[in-house]
């Protein structure tokens, strides 16, 4: 009876110590589940989920994330990010400021003086100044830019923040990012392109995300922002917006198969850019991307803008609250967006004819669509009041989404993506 009783105490002690923790599912070795968007076609991705024990990391400052990033190796592996680590900072963990990168006598009051078009005039910069200030830029690229391999994963631990970092997932297969809120992917050293948008304007170098030539990329629940360094204020120099922030999420060069779902894009001009250029014809074929179930905050412009893809972009919610709002759908040469069931808010001076914009586009497909809480017909809106400069488009994108999971109407998407969208919010 004794040796009964001890037994039950036993067991019963092993219940009340568990760790609080112990219920709580691991997300860092889920796949992307199947007919869940573009990412899951072929082969579908995996990411690091494979991964041995010996390349499972947790990581909690910049020193240790580059180590587990192994230089961009191909290696299975899986990358666990706690608390916050800052891009900006040396080998030793000390930050680093726009001051501390600066080199060969580089100033914004010298380069300013150099190169105004005033005296300048519209020649590419160049000489001593410009030299200076690419020098002073490849240092903080050093720093910030992290190159991500492929068969990774990247994951968050709660609450998990990588602020100034450009993770850069160039020319890989296999990579899932997920459960993380990454900031202020911040410029220290913009240039002053003089021939752009006839103005001329900064050109900045860091996108939060970035996806070049690469394929099978799930992103998913993570918050893009420029949280701490609004570019709204940023003076202006030139008379233009000294920008320090350039996409927040970008799929160029002929990358592919990517799905972005249930994620939160704040606060930023230029959010998402499909297609980099209208003469990059090799993106033919591919550019195939889902975005699903996202939010789009008090984002200015290109969510997303598009050349070349078939994207489907379904059930995604878009709050627009910009005084400098430009539009949320950029329609651009031989894209072939298939929208379906999104919901839009906007305050009075946003108009539905404000939506969407066109380059030498020729096609949206659209259904369901939501602008503040009444249906309308963005096709028919677009082709009736946009400015003559920009031809109708038709309602023929030349293909039909079949890899994607429930797609809800409208209304009950916006309201789930207000709940479950952004890091954090993993069921």
């Amino acid at each position: 009876m004794r040796l009964r009783h001890i037994a039950l105490a036993a067991g019963m002690v092993g219940m009340f110590c568990l760790p609080a923790h112990a219920d709580a599912r691991d997300i860092s070795r889920d796949t992307l589940p199947a007919n869940d968007g573009w990412a899951s076609a072929g082969e579908g991705t995996t990411g690091g989920s494979t991964a041995d024990a010996a390349h499972v990391y947790t990581v909690t400052d910049r020193a240790g994330l580059v180590r587990a990033l192994d230089g961009g190796s191909a290696t299975p592996k899986i990358i666990r990010i706690a608390g916050t680590i800052d891009a900006n900072t040396d080998d030793d963990g000390d930050h680093l400021d726009c001051a501390d990168y600066a080199t060969d006598g580089y100033g914004l009051k010298k380069y300013l003086a150099a190169y105004d078009p005033r005296t300048w005039g519209a020649a590419k910069p160049s000489g001593p100044q410009e030299e200076a200030r690419q020098a002073s830029a490849n240092k903080q690229a050093e720093r910030v830019e992290l190159l991500v391999g492929s068969n990774t994963t990247i994951v968050g631990l709660k609450g998990a923040v990588l602020k100034g970092g450009s993770l850069q997932v160039r020319n890989a297969t296999n990579v899932i990012i997920r459960n993380l809120d990454l900031r202020d992917a911040y410029d220290c050293f913009p240039v002053w392109q003089p021939n752009t948008g006839g103005l001329g304007d900064w050109k900045t170098a860091y996108d939060t995300i970035w996806l070049a030539g690469s394929t099978h990329v799930w992103v998913d629940h993570v918050t893009l922002s420029d949280k701490g360094h609004p570019d709204a204020d940023e003076p202006t120099h030139f008379a233009r917006n000294y920008l320090r922030h350039d996409g927040l999420l970008d799929i160029t060069n002929g990358s592919d198969l990517v799905t972005v779902s249930w994620s939160r894009f704040a606060d930023h001009d230029k959010a998402m850019l499909i297609g980099n250029s209208d003469s990059a014809t090799g993106d033919r074929g591919r550019l195939r991307v889902t975005l699903h179930h996202n939010q789009f905050e008090s984002v200015v412009q290109r969510a997303p803008r598009v050349r070349f893809g078939q994207v489907h972009l379904y059930n995604n919610r878009y709050i627009a609250k910009n005084d400098d709002y430009r539009y949320s759908l950029g329609i651009s040469t031989e894209s072939a967006v298939h929208a379906e069931n999104n919901a839009f808010h906007t305050p009075g001076h946003i108009e539905a004819a404000d939506l969407v914009k066109s380059w030498n586009g020729s096609a949206l497909h659209q259904t369901g669509t939501l602008f503040n809480g009444y249906p309308v017909d963005l096709l028919a809106i677009h082709n009736a009041y946009n400015s003559g400069s920009e031809r109708d488009l038709t309602a023929d994108v030349g293909w039909t989404p079949t890899l994607h999971t429930k797609i809800d109407s409208a209304e009950a998407a916006d309201r789930a993506v207000a709940r479950g969208a952004g890091a954090g919010r993993i069921p």
